[in-house]
């Protein structure tokens, strides 16, 4: 019996949503669960771009760089990335659109799946969620996230799906970040234009859920989660 594919997810967006930006997982203990995926770093500072076993920080000012390991984040998700599906886009379409076609490969709505997308897109937009003190709200600091387009750029889609039943603890949908071929740009995606290039959808089995059990602000943190939900929908 195959081993089941797992995603590793540090923290709930709820809890980053609701202002607990200060990293206590080490970038090094996080890329040990997974070699493509999302999040952010502490206090915030941009977006983490996990590609090829590799950890990536795309900040506000429009800089990409790797980052060590010591380096600790709030929230991530991460999965050792399995295609089960492969194939190619070969002729442009919109985000929405290309995404109706990866749903069409989807064995039902209620698992996760890991999506990579290498290729050259006409219109990419990105932004990156600046660096803020803990306790500010995030819906509040998104409103004055810089934004970026670039035009025909080569790079590499990863992100994870998530299912409806599971909003709240990641966003439901697309979550989704982007860096060049050459690292000199990306972020969390908004949307984009592809050209063409190859789409990869990975199954996912299970969902390995961890916690800041040594972070006092967490654990006692008093959330309103429907005033979350709301923030999530308007931020992401």
């Amino acid at each position: 019996m195959a081993e089941p594919i797992k995603l590793f997810q540090y923290n709930t967006l709820s809890a980053l949503m609701s202002g607990l930006f200060e990293g206590s997982m080490t970038i090094g203990e996080l890329l040990e669960q997974g070699d493509l995926g999302i999040g952010t770093l502490d206090a915030i500072d941009g977006e983490l771009i996990v590609l090829d076993g590799k950890a990536y920080q795309a900040r506000g000012d429009k800089t990409i760089t790797e980052v060590g390991p010591d380096v600790q984040v709030p929230y991530a998700a991460v999965v050792f990335h399995q295609a089960e599906v492969i194939f190619r886009q070969r002729y442009e379409a919109t985000n929405e659109e290309l995404q109706t076609r990866i749903e069409t490969y989807y064995d039902g709505a209620n698992l996760f799946r890991s999506i990579k997308i290498h290729g050259t897109f006409s219109n990419m937009h990105v932004r990156m969620i600046p660096k803020a003190k803990a306790g500010a709200k995030f819906a509040d600091i998104a409103t004055n996230q810089p934004e970026y387009t670039e035009k025909d750029v080569t790079g590499t889609i990863v992100g994870i799906w998530t299912p409806e039943m599971f909003h709240g603890v990641s966003v439901a949908g697309y979550h989704l970040h982007f860096i060049t071929d050459d690292h000199t740009f990306g972020g969390h995606v908004l949307d984009y234009v592809i050209k063409e290039g190859t789409v990869e959808v990975g199954a996912v089995d299970q969902l390995d859920q961890r916690f800041p059990v040594q972070d006092r602000k967490y654990l006692f943190a008093k959330l309103n989660l429907d005033e979350l939900k709301e923030d999530i929908s308007k931020s992401e």
